[in-house]
């Protein structure tokens, strides 16, 4: 059974950070590229910031400079490091596992609330 497992997310002011965790369980995760997605409310889901089995990384324009996403392969998992949050930042943070042939998995999503 594949499991994504978010936490990290809460309550922050303008301007602080956060870091979001993904542990990842019931897949090979070092073949896997694996993403951060969000969704704010009424907007659509929107990648956020991925990274692929040889740790290179891409970020929509909003995340850069900003945003830093990382993984370990021995513990499975994939963080996102936020700072400098602002609150257009607000929304679900989704982790996603991607596998070679295109199969996705999600995990639950964690809340994110940049104040102002």
């Amino acid at each position: 059974q594949v499991q994504l497992v978010e936490s990290g997310g809460g309550l922050v002011q303008s301007g602080g950070s956060l870091r979001l965790s993904c542990a990842v369980s019931g897949i090979i995760f070092r073949f896997y590229t694996m993403g951060w997605y969000r969704q704010g409310s009424e907007k659509p889901r929107e990648l956020v910031a991925s990274i692929s089995t040889s740790g290179s990384a891409n970020y929509v324009d909003s995340a850069k400079g900003r945003f830093t996403i990382s993984r370990d392969n021995d513990r499975k998992t994939v963080y996102l490091q936020m700072n400098n949050l602002k609150p257009e930042d607000t929304a679900v943070y989704y982790c996603n596992a991607q596998s070679p042939a295109g199969t996705d998995y999600w995990g639950q999503g964690t809340q994110v609330t940049v104040s102002s």
